[in-house]
C-alpha cells in the first residue's frame, strides 16, 4: 500500500528575480517546527549566494501568517526530555532570524492575519513588511511565562522605543494593521485581497535599484544600529560609497540620469 508523503512544511518559489518562501502548514496556522526553521534558514542563506535572487519574500499559506512556535510538538517533546528553550532557540530560531538580518538582499514580508510569538518576530526581523488590513502582531510570550524571542527583545524597542515595547511585551495585547502602520513597525497595510499584488509591486520596485546599492545600505544600516559614534559611521560611508563609485552599476546610473532614461543595473 502507497503512502502520500507529507506536504513540504515550507515552499519555495523563484519567479523574476523574486524568491518566495511560504510556511506552508496553514492547518496549524503555519506554526513553526524545528525542520521548517532550519529549512527556512538554509534556503535564505543560499539565496543570498545566488546571483539569480535578487529578493527574498516570506509569506505564509492560508488565513495567517504564523502563529509562532508549535506548541503542541514542544509540550510532547518536553514531556519526552528533548526539548529545552535555549537549546532549541540556538538550534533553530536564532539560525534563521540572524540569516534574515545578515542577507544583503531586502527581505520583505507579507503578513495576514496572525503573527504571534516567534511568527511575529519572523515578520519583524524581515527588511520591510507589507500588511493585510486583518494582520494582527502579538507578542505572545507572557501568555505562557516565557520572555519575548528569536529577537524579538532586540527588534521591538528599536521600533516602538522602550516603553511601548514593554506595554506590548507585558500585556500581550495585539496590534492591529493600521496601529501596526502608525506606529512603524510595518510599511504598508492593503485589503488582505490586495496583498499579492501590492507584494509584487514593492518587489519590482526593489529589483529596478542596483543590487549593490541595496546590500551595502543594508549593510551599513545594520552596523549603524550598533555604532555609537557617528564620526566611525561617516568614515564607514566613505568606505563603502569609494568601492561603490568605482561600479559598473554607478556609471550607469549616472549615465541613465543624464540621457534621462531608465538605468538597467547589473550588480556589477
Amino acid at each position: 500500500m502507497s503512502v502520500e508523503n507529507p506536504p513540504a512544511e515550507f515552499l519555495s518559489d523563484v519567479r523574476g528575480g523574486v524568491l518566495t518562501l511560504t510556511l506552508n502548514r496553514p492547518e496549524a496556522l503555519n506554526a513553526l517546527t524545528g525542520t521548517m526553521l532550519r529549512g527556512l534558514a538554509e534556503a535564505v542563506v543560499k539565496a543570498g549566494r545566488d546571483k539569480a535572487v535578487r529578493a527574498i519574500v516570506i509569506a505564509g499559506a492560508g488565513r495567517a501568517f504564523c502563529a509562532g512556535a508549535d506548541l503542541g510538538d514542544v509540550k510532547v517533546r518536553q514531556a519526552q526530555g528533548r526539548f529545552e528553550h535555549g537549546a532549541e532557540l540556538r538550534r533553530s530560531f536564532n539560525p534563521l532570524i540572524a540569516a534574515i538580518r545578515r542577507v544583503e538582499k531586502p527581505v520583505v514580508a507579507a503578513v495576514r492575519g496572525v503573527a504571534a510569538g516567534a511568527g511575529a518576530s519572523l515578520a519583524l526581523s524581515c527588511d520591510l513588511k507589507v500588511c493585510a488590513a486583518d494582520a494582527k502582531f502579538f507578542n505572545a510570550f507572557a501568555k505562557v511565562g516565557l520572555v519575548p524571542d528569536s529577537g524579538m527583545s532586540w527588534l521591538l524597542p528599536r521600533a516602538l522605543g522602550l516603553s511601548l515595547a514593554l506595554e506590548h511585551a507585558w500585556l500581550a495585547k495585539p496590534i492591529a494593521a493600521e496601529r501596526a502602520l502608525a506606529l512603524g513597525l510595518v510599511n504598508r497595510v492593503v485589503a488582505p485581497e490586495e496583498l499579492d499584488a501590492a507584494v509584487a509591486a514593492l518587489c519590482a520596485e526593489l529589483l529596478a535599484v542596483a543590487p549593490l546599492s541595496l546590500a551595502l545600505t543594508k549593510r551599513a544600516f545594520n552596523r549603524a544600529l550598533e555604532t555609537p559614534v557617528l564620526e566611525d559611521q561617516l568614515e564607514y560611508e566613505a568606505q563603502l560609497q569609494s568601492h561603490l563609485g568605482r561600479t559598473k552599476d554607478h556609471a550607469e546610473g549616472i549615465a541613465a540620469f543624464l540621457e534621462k532614461r531608465p538605468p538597467a543595473f547589473r550588480g556589477e
